[in-house]
């Protein structure tokens, strides 16, 4: 019983780790991600004038957040390379801004989350991190840290350098980024009939965001009618 627990425990293992979408390739991704935006990023800071690379931080934290969805699933509308850039950058902006001139931490935390998510939301770059970014600039700029637009400087460098590593390594490791639904070819579907508008209604019916782009739902039901008619 022991032997085929550890048999079984080993191939799972090396399925869930060594799979197309493991947490080994994820992992590496990220840690390498992580290790170049930060790297390039104090060299680019040691380059501005005053040697800022002392005054202002090579890595911030949310960027380990938007790792984990650029590495590890990226497919998610929520990893595309918009809404990192624009979520991240955006909602950092916003912090900014509300902590100079709301200058209170606890008020300007709460006003720039709030309006980072409704800017995302109306510039279609939603992205969990980039509230982070907004609590985390809006935290600094109203308290006691000097913190001005000079910062926009290493977040920008720690977005975009994410941003490239993670097309260049998705790519390399069989994942298209941006994100592409797969071309699976259409048959022709069984009474009662579905069009892609039937699954927007779907989801307008249910009132509720799901993490997966539409065509992706339309790709996966028109593979599963097509095993169905194969089988």
């Amino acid at each position: 019983m022991s032997q085929i627990f550890v048999s079984s425990f080993r191939r799972n293992w090396r399925v869930h780790a060594l799979g197309h979408l493991g947490w080994a390739r994820g992992a590496v991704g990220a840690g390498a991600g992580i290790a170049l935006a930060g790297i390039v990023t104090w060299l680019v800071l040691g380059l501005m004038p005053g040697g800022r690379s002392d005054a202002l931080p090579f890595l911030i934290a949310p960027l380990g957040a938007s790792a984990v969805l650029v590495f590890c699933v990226p497919a998610s509308p929520l990893a595309q390379p918009w809404s990192v850039i624009g979520g991240d950058l955006l909602s950092a902006a916003i912090g900014l801004i509300a902590g100079h001139l709301l200058g209170d931490p606890w008020i300007a935390g709460s006003i720039a989350v709030a309006a980072a998510i409704a800017v995302m939301s109306l510039t279609r770059c939603l992205h969990p991190p980039g509230g982070a970014c907004a609590l985390l600039c809006a935290l600094g700029a109203s308290g006691k840290m000097p913190w001005d637009s000079t910062w926009m400087a290493p977040i920008a460098a720690n977005v975009l350098l994410l941003c490239a590593f993670g097309w260049l390594y998705n790519n390399l490791t069989g994942h298209p980024w941006p994100h592409r639904p797969p071309r699976v070819p259409h048959v022709p579907p069984p009474a009662p009939h579905y069009t892609r508008e039937d699954i927007v209604a779907v989801l307008e019916d249910w009132n509720e965001v799901l993490d997966v782009d539409v065509d992706d739902l339309d790709a996966f039901v028109q593979a599963l009618l097509r095993r169905g008619r194969v089988s």
